[in-house]
């Protein structure tokens, strides 16, 4: 405001060059691309590839618009993805994060709605959402909902809750990936390091993954309107903790070499491509002196080093909307 990277540039594989039985070069045809608009307007961006298919989802508007994508440079504009009428809440949809659960052979949305955690479903990632039972997860009110399945097929869910600021907690969830079991509640990350603080006691957006026997949670820090919005990253041995953040944090920030002159730059999530490289999604301010619309960028490596260091060393996509 937890759950699963480098391409060539500006979509050369959209030109593969293809050999007949003569062994004459023979070129497929470019695709001719009529830009809408040079940003996708995403905040809190997410992305879900199914089938072949990049699928964006993102804070913007009520019901989550939904982009799709073949090359992660190219996006066009489909559905609204959430029925409002058939789900809990009004406004302030924040945050959406779709998965695929395979043995529930469902789509599942988890998101914010009025500061309260929410969960739909669907038969397909474009929707439409909807849920049965029309309430949030839980009565409290909260934000930045992750799921992590872990290697047993126990589920856990990552969110805000305001407990002295913005924290981060963990609770298993119920086999119908519905609601939580709320005696597993655990705090996992609070703001209490400098650069976590430069604006307001946030910790925010975590997404959780394992490598081998190591948890990592990547989390954005400080106010989304601050600059200074930075992602940093904590491990653990276990999905409750407790977490170690790691002391070279932020690893994307303002000031960083991999923010590629952006600011503001923070709550994404780690996502593979098609060749199974490791990527990150984030947003970042409309400019360094305009925050909205904030606008989608993705990292093309999200790399994890022999000593088990996490970094972002990628080269930056500037994601367009095209017709």
């Amino acid at each position: 405001m937890v759950k699963h990277f480098v391409l060539s540039a500006l979509s050369v594989l959209a030109a593969l060059t293809f050999i007949s039985c003569s062994n004459a070069p023979k070129k497929q045809a470019e695709t001719t691309w009529e830009i809408e608009d040079e940003k996708v307007p995403l905040a809190d961006p997410y992305i879900l590839l199914h089938d072949g298919v990049y699928y964006a989802y993102g804070t913007g508007e009520p019901g989550f618009r939904i982009y799709t994508s073949t090359d992660l440079e190219h996006w066009q504009k489909k559905g609204i993805a959430l029925d409002i009428d058939k789900c809990w809440g009004t406004k302030q949809f924040w945050a959406p994060e779709v998965y695929y659960i395979k043995s529930k052979d469902k789509f599942f949305i988890f998101y914010s709605s009025e500061e309260h955690i929410c969960v739909a479903t669907s038969d397909s990632p474009e929707g439409p959402f909807t849920q049965d039972e029309m309430k949030p997860i839980r009565e409290e009110k909260g934000i930045d909902t992750s799921l992590y399945i872990d290697d047993d097929g126990t589920p856990y869910l990552y969110f805000v809750r305001f407990t002295g600021g913005n924290v981060i907690w963990v609770a298993e969830m119920t086999d119908d990936l519905l609601g939580i079991k709320d005696e597993t509640l655990t705090e996992c990350i609070s703001a209490v390091e400098p650069w976590e603080m430069v604006d307001s006691k946030v910790t925010e957006g975590p997404s959780v993954f394992k490598i081998k026997d190591k948890y990592y949670m990547i989390y954005s820090a400080n106010h989304t309107r601050s600059h200074d919005y930075a992602v940093g990253y904590a491990t653990a041995s276990s999905p409750y903790g407790p977490w170690e953040k790691y002391s070279g944090n932020p690893v994307l920030r303002r000031d960083s070499p991999n923010a590629d002159g952006l600011v503001g730059t923070g709550h994404g999530a780690p996502f593979k491509d098609k060749d199974g490289k490791s990527m990150y999604v984030f947003h970042a301010h409309q400019n360094d002196s305009t925050m909205y619309p904030r606008t989608m960028y993705i990292d093309t490596e999200l790399k994890i080093a022999k000593d088990g260091t996490l970094s972002m060393p990628g080269s930056v996509i500037h994601p367009v909307v095209v017709k």
